[in-house]
């Protein structure tokens, strides 16, 4: 997606006349359905003035394409500024540069990483050649245009507002500064020259044409990408906060010792990129030398896992690698040097098959190792067992004497980029409040269906792309064909299904034939998926707008709610609050598995009623502008 594509030509005009800032905002609002703030237009309006100055050279042509917001695909990034055409040698080139209004910055003893005075305080984010050579390399992997029409890419930074010093450009990023050159206040022609290698001849924005309508290339899985990665190739660019997640906690693996104990924190929502980020910390660590596991209590991961690396490693290194929550109640302390605890929020008190081991298991984990890396999202807590609460792992710390680091991953590469779904889907389930009412503009293959048939018939279509595609469903219908194969466990009118095979166990997810069948949180959550098909069960109902929930309508063979009857009895306000989060928690963990779409069936009709109206347009009256800086009118004929 670009939010504003022109000329050369036509961008000098638009700021000569002081309309740029309100065109971009034009664009951007009918391109992503509301509006944004002050700070970001007043941002566009000072930096495209720079960028005015270093253009209006006559030798970059006037015909030369403009892109100012490009969207990376399956991500919530954008390029700030794109220039387009080619080389003396008609090589099709594009110039990405990321823009920034820094004045000053400190050097960190993390790669890649720099210090400096962003969204009201001082923080350490991604060094802006990091950043942009990152976009360039995200951009290649998505855009198959960019490979097929053999599209150079050229990243660079400009700091318009940032004097020479050395910092900024000091040799301990020149890794990243030679693949993407920095300019700084008094370099406007050197960033000139820099742009009129690549951009000799205009292409009258044709690149930007074939970028803006390159096919997705299928994104990669980290379970197929695991094996390399743990031979020690890069697979996975991080980016933004997942690279300063990363440098952290590498950086925190240096200096935890038997007396200088450390937890990290990190929070982040489905797609985020956790597991990406545990996964490249399990393989520097362990390359490092570094006693290292990688740790769940969801076991659907592990031996999804397991069945990559068969054949590839030998049991016993997989076992040194990955191991269950459940494994460190008797553990000496300091035995690990690190542990990566990923999906922490499913984490149990206690441990064993009669939870009759152990005492608490991030107690314990904090326990055995010097540094205990925590990946949460409180909102994929969807048993009665799970403690994975932020505020557990705190109160273990300080209780253990060990210091606490947080940390946060906001990047969005799931649900194609889309933190405007995740959003939605948060205000659908009335799990929180949020501004996105309805799906306009998304961008997300969202389909409510008439019948479970047409999402199961249209899942195995999607299947066999990739094996990429599954049905989910609420556990609302027990498990019969576990003892009698011939029978069926889902049945909806015409509709009858079996839950997934016992044979497949926890690695169901990448078993071909296990498309014809129905997983369930267990065999899915940690995991991702192209497309999802989702049955939403009798137990979550919408009745005159309001999600009710009802526990009462979970299976009995299901092992989440075990326990509720004993607490509806000994505190029924508190059962069923912590019984409705678990089961709106369900559904969202299911909704966010698919990267690129979700297609859902209510049994309940008004239910289903409710899910197809949040499809239908968003009128203007109703507010999609969002707050307009003052100042600033746009043309609503252009929206």
């Amino acid at each position: 997606m670009i939010i504003y594509s022109a000329t050369k030509k036509d961008f000098v005009i638009d700021v000569l006349t002081n309309q740029i800032e309100k065109t971009i905002l034009s664009s951007f609002v009918r391109e992503m359905g509301h509006s944004t703030g002050k700070s970001e237009v007043a941002s566009w309006k000072n930096s495209m003035m720079y960028m005015h100055n270093v253009v209006i050279d006559p030798e970059i042509p006037d015909d030369a394409g403009v892109a100012i917001e490009y969207k990376i695909p399956q991500t919530s990034k954008r390029i700030d500024f794109i220039l387009t055409g080619s080389d003396v040698e008609n090589k099709k080139t594009a110039v990405l540069i990321e823009l920034k209004q820094w004045s000053e910055a400190e050097i960190t003893d993390m790669d890649g990483v720099v210090k400096t005075f962003v969204g009201g305080n001082k923080r350490e984010v991604s060094h802006p050649s990091y950043q942009v050579w990152s976009y360039a390399t995200l951009l290649e992997d998505y855009n198959a245009n960019v490979q097929d029409q053999g599209i150079v890419l050229k990243p660079c930074a400009y700091l318009h507002n940032y004097e020479p010093d050395n910092v900024i450009t000091n040799d301990f990023y020149k890794s990243y500064t030679d693949k993407a050159p920095i300019f700084l206040k008094p370099d406007i022609l050197k960033l000139r020259d820099f742009i009129k290698q690549f951009v000799k001849y205009g292409d009258k924005g044709a690149l930007l044409y074939f970028i803006e309508n390159g096919k997705i290339r299928p994104s990669k899985a980290l379970a197929d990408s695991l094996a390399s990665m743990l031979d020690g190739n890069q697979e996975f660019t991080l980016i933004d906060d997942q690279k300063l997640v990363f440098e952290t906690a590498l950086k925190l693996a240096r200096k935890s010792t038997d007396t200088n104990k450390n937890v990290l924190i990190i929070e982040g929502g489905p797609g985020t990129g956790k597991s990406v980020v545990a996964i490249n910390l399990l393989t520097e660590l362990t390359k490092r030398g570094d006693v290292t596991q990688y740790v769940t209590k969801n076991s659907a991961p592990r031996e999804v896992y397991q069945v990559k690396l068969t054949g590839k490693f030998t049991k016993t290194r997989i076992a040194n690698l990955f191991s269950s929550s459940g494994s460190f109640y008797d553990i000496e302390p300091n035995t690990f040097d690190s542990l990566i605890v990923d999906e922490a929020h499913r984490l149990n008190a206690r441990s064993g098959l009669f939870s009759h081991l152990g005492d608490n298991q991030v107690k314990e984990l904090i326990n055995a190792a010097k540094l205990s890396i925590f990946f949460i999202d409180e909102d994929q807590r969807v048993t009665l067992k799970d403690i994975g609460k932020k505020s557990e792992i705190v109160k273990w710390a300080d209780l253990l004497g060990v210091k606490v680091h947080n940390l946060e991953l906001a990047s969005q590469f799931r649900c194609n980029g889309s933190d405007g779904y995740l959003a939605w889907l948060d205000n659908a389930l009335q799990i929180k409040e949020t501004a996105n009412e309805t799906l306009d503009d998304i961008g997300y293959d969202f389909q409510v269906m008439d019948s479970p048939e047409l999402i199961h018939n249209e899942i195995i279509e999607k299947n066999k792309i990739n094996n990429k595609a599954r049905m989910l469903a609420g556990y609302c219908w027990k498990w019969v064909s576990k003892k009698e194969s011939n029978l069926k466990d889902i049945v909806i009118e015409d509709y009858a299904a079996t839950w997934n095979l016992s044979q497949h166990g926890q690695a169901w997810i990448i078993h071909p034939d296990s498309v014809n069948e129905v997983g369930c949180i267990h065999t899915c959550q940690g995991l991702e998926l192209d497309y999802v098909g989702v049955i939403i069960g009798p137990d979550l109902i919408v009745r005159n707008g309001e999600v009710i929930t009802d526990a009462t309508r979970r299976a009995s063979t299901d092992k989440s709610i075990f326990g509720y009857k004993k607490m509806q009895k000994e505190n029924p306000a508190k059962a069923k609050e912590v019984a409705s989060m678990i089961i709106k928690n369900t559904y969202r963990t299911l909704m966010t598995r698919g990267m690129k779409g979700c297609y859902v069936y209510c049994t309940d009709e008004e239910t289903q009623e409710y899910f197809r109206n949040s499809l239908k347009p968003k009128s203007k009256d109703n507010g999609i502008y969002g707050n307009i800086p003052s100042g600033i009118s746009i043309n609503t004929d252009t929206v």
